[in-house]
């Protein structure tokens, strides 16, 4: 930025910013605890890895399922109200999270019910931004808030791997609700921000939101799953958002309450910012669901050496994030996208043929610090350049479109990268049980049967207490499988996030082609 806010937050509106940071820690810290607490989950649920992964995919899901829906509820109840319930959405799937002991539990209470209170709290912590803080200081606020978001993905990883390791996961989730509370105690010092527009819901397009997103997702999820009508429901989901686009445009000229404003996308600046926003986070998604597994289900490491091992895409992210935000200077947004998605694509690139190769965590530090820096390039610029063209009066409408595009990819991504996985696994373990001199036809037969139920990635020495009481011949066999078998599908899932980035890439070059945006209103971090 070529400017920086001069004016200081003290007294009142200084408590009132550390509060708001503190919410948008706990948001973004929550899926980074769940990450790189896989393995420890799996084992004190006595679940599976695709049972967690699932999860994980779900609350992004839920989240941008709600979202456009969220914003809209903080309309009419009151953004102030919104706030809090969102608030205490997430503290009772965190505080569920204490005590599970199931994954129905997980599913119900920290997916569901946490991602309900996300699509609450995001919109609503926009527009109380908006209102709560005027001219330097609602700059101020915004990078502070953003720079919370940064710092939460930066330490993420390692808070959540000493964590996990040292106490418990479940401790990370208990500390969670310690710092809502912390944040709900000065929720004296907000001011509700009035809504002045319709005050009627458009039922059909928040049902027709919901069902889009929903149902594209969810059709992964029951794919990865090994469920059936998995085509009827991508199909269903798809119908659903065509049928969404042509209803807001129909209420509009109508001039009838409509979920969001379709003019909104009439903007090119718009629509190339949230097609990069939604790349951005499918790449993410796709990293940050094959990565920790194969750090803890191939490696065998502990949640501290698998936050650890992540701490250079995270660190990198972070600090190229903040260098780039405040000295961007004149450079063209859409040049440091295009440079970021670049990056992105040569860690990506360089980390799938690691994968079958390192023995060691730290093997992927130079592809995970590329890759991290390519991301910090996009965090930096894409949320600026998507909301720069936008009117004061819609900014917290495009910012909940934004947002909703953000947690979209990255449960498309999470999910997608997933079951990809999965079948690639499947698919692998089966051939090489088929041609296998060791193996029985009966052995075999039994392997393609587990496997159509229940495709699983997991240690081989989880494997090996499984297979006792087989004979030593089969053990080892099905162990030299099983280790052949994981790296390729590990190496399959990462393609997820290379062809997003490399469509990122590509889409830069359009966004070339379009004159910068003018001076946002936010200092290079906002919420999204």
């Amino acid at each position: 930025m070529d400017e920086q806010p001069t004016a200081s937050l003290s007294g009142r509106d200084g408590r009132l910013a550390i509060l708001l940071a503190m919410a948008m820690f706990v948001l973004v810290v929550d899926t980074s605890l769940m990450n790189v607490s896989i393995a420890a989950v799996v084992r004190d649920l006595d679940t599976t890895t695709s049972g967690v992964q699932s999860a994980i995919a779900l609350e992004a899901l839920v989240s941008a399922a709600f979202i456009l829906i969220g914003g809209k509820v903080g309309d009419l109840i009151g953004r102030k109200r919104a706030y809090v319930l969102g608030l205490l959405g997430y503290a009772v799937g965190a505080l569920a999270m204490t005590v599970a002991q199931n994954l129905i539990a997980v599913i119900v209470f920290w997916a569901l019910i946490g991602g309900i209170g996300a699509s609450l709290l995001l919109p609503a912590m926009q527009s109380l931004i908006h209102g709560n803080f005027q001219g330097a200081a609602q700059r101020r606020v915004y990078a502070l808030v953003g720079a919370a978001a940064a710092i939460a993905a930066a330490v993420g990883p390692l808070l959540g791997g000493f964590i996990t390791t040292y106490l418990s996961w479940r401790v990370g989730f208990a500390l969670e609700v310690v710092i809502i509370a912390g944040v709900l105690s000065g929720i004296g010092l907000v001011r509700n921000v009035e809504y002045t527009g319709p005050r009627t819901l458009d039922v059909v397009g928040s049902l027709l939101s919901v069902v889009g997103m929903g149902g594209i997702v969810l059709g992964i999820l029951v794919w990865q799953e090994g469920g059936s009508r998995v085509l009827a429901l991508l199909v269903f989901g798809a119908a659903a958002l065509a049928g969404l686009a042509y209803w807001l445009v129909r209420r509009k000229r109508a001039g009838k309450p409509h979920l969001l404003d379709p003019d909104l996308f009439t903007s090119p600046l718009f629509r190339l910012g949230i097609s990069q926003q939604l790349l951005q986070q499918i790449a993410l998604g796709g990293m940050m669901i094959a990565l920790p597994i194969y750090l803890q289900m191939v490696l065998e490491y502990s949640a501290m050496e698998a936050g650890l091992s992540l701490a250079p895409l995270s660190l990198s992210m972070f600090v190229v994030a903040l260098i780039a935000g405040k000295r961007a200077g004149r450079k063209r947004p859409a040049n440091l996208v295009g440079a970021g998605f670049l990056l992105v694509t040569v860690g990506v690139a360089i980390l799938i043929p690691l994968v079958p190769r390192a023995d060691f965590g730290w093997a992927l530090l130079i592809p995970l610090a590329i890759a991290g820096s390519g991301l910090g390039l996009l965090v930096s610029q894409l949320n600026d350049y998507t909301l720069s063209p936008i009117s004061e009066e819609r900014v917290s409408e495009a910012a909940a479109v934004n947002s909703a595009g953000g947690s979209f990819g990255l449960s498309f991504g999470l999910a997608f990268a997933g079951a990809i996985m999965l079948a690639t696994l499947s698919l692998s373990f089966t051939n090489r049980a088929e041609a296998s001199d060791v193996l029985s036809p009966a052995e075999q037969t039994r392997v393609a049967e587990v496997l159509e139920e229940n495709a699983e990635v997991m240690t081989n020495t989880h494997l090996e207490e499984l297979l006792i009481g087989q004979p030593p011949a089969t053990q080892a066999e099905i162990l030299r499988i099983n280790t052949e078998a994981r790296p390729i599908s590990l190496q399959v899932a990462l393609v997820i996030p290379l062809v997003a980035a490399l469509l990122g890439l590509l889409n830069s070059i359009r966004m070339r082609r379009h004159p910068d945006p003018a001076p946002a209103n936010t200092d290079g971090m906002v919420l999204g």
